[in-house]
């Protein structure tokens, strides 16, 4: 049961892009219908499991919850603007490092020299396998967007902040697990409708589009729920490392399975920054 708990993530959160590519509709219907699916399933395990939870608490896991969105809506965009396969690897690279360096920052992880330079070294391999997943070759399709690939670069790095938001208030939190995984899902779904408020896209709530969303939630969901268990029973380091297999899922998915075309070159240094990535992931997180 402990390996099924260890792999769940890693193949939900992989199947995750996936399945939101094929919806079809715009990012603020595959985001909607994510928030909405979360929020059924976390309502039901909070009605089996009835967790405790302070008010404080409750207001804290519901702001990580909103600031979840800022992230999901970035890579969702990054789906559309680049595919799958060059979004995951950025924005998990990008999420590995700023993670490490909130951790060290601010709560003063890789206190003693080795980690730090085993850490930094971590970063370094991020940093490449990263650089390497967004090469492109010149004439080629994906080179003559140029400027879209740019814009969406920083539009990642941007909304990186979110999931580094996100992943960050649980860590100054007592609560974990599954007693904030509800109030996570309410921040997500008020989130959500303030942004179709204030951007005057109501119309999105009518789309059959968004509704279809909803198990991109259920998968979503399916993984949270089984990486907190898998903490609980693996340890924090070993759940999370495995869950970063995700990354190699969605990215070779999204050229096996939605036909996102990459030259030779390009495939063997995808590969290659995806196995940097997942070094790096290893390195930053078991020190």
């Amino acid at each position: 049961m402990n390996i099924i708990l260890m792999l769940l993530p890693a193949i939900t959160w992989g199947v995750l892009p996936l399945a939101v590519a094929k919806v079809k509709g715009r990012p603020i219907n595959q985001i909607l219908g994510t928030a909405v699916g979360t929020l059924l399933v976390s309502s039901i395990v909070y009605v089996i499991m009835r967790p405790e939870l302070s008010a404080a608490s409750f207001f804290l896991a519901a702001l990580a919850g909103a600031f979840w969105i800022i992230g999901q809506l970035g890579q969702y965009t990054g789906y559309s603007k680049i595919g799958v396969s060059r979004t995951m690897p950025i924005s998990t690279g990008l999420q590995l490092i700023g993670t490490s360096l909130i951790g060290v920052l601010i709560f003063g992880e890789w206190s003693s020299t080795n980690a730090r330079l085993l850490g930094a070294f971590g970063i370094l391999l991020l940093i490449v396998g990263v650089v390497l997943t967004a090469v492109r070759d010149k004439g080629s399709a994906a080179d003559q967007r140029k400027g879209n690939m740019i814009s969406t670069l920083v539009m990642l790095v941007l909304t990186t902040l979110g999931y580094l938001v996100y992943n960050s208030i649980p860590s100054a939190m007592t609560d974990s697990g599954l007693a904030i995984f509800m109030p996570e899902s309410v921040g997500m779904f008020v989130a959500v409708l303030l942004y179709i408020i204030f951007t005057r896209q109501l119309k999105v709530l009518r789309e059959k589009a968004s509704w279809q969303g909803l198990l991109a939630g259920i998968i979503f969901s399916v993984g949270a729920i089984s990486y907190i268990l898998s903490v609980r029973d693996n340890g924090v380091n070993t759940a999370f490392v495995v869950s970063q297999v995700s990354v190699v899922i969605s990215t070779l998915g999204g050229i096996l399975f939605l036909h996102e075309k990459k030259s030779q070159r390009e495939l063997i240094l995808t590969i290659s920054g995806l196995i940097l990535v997942v070094m790096g992931a290893i390195l930053t997180t078991t020190i």
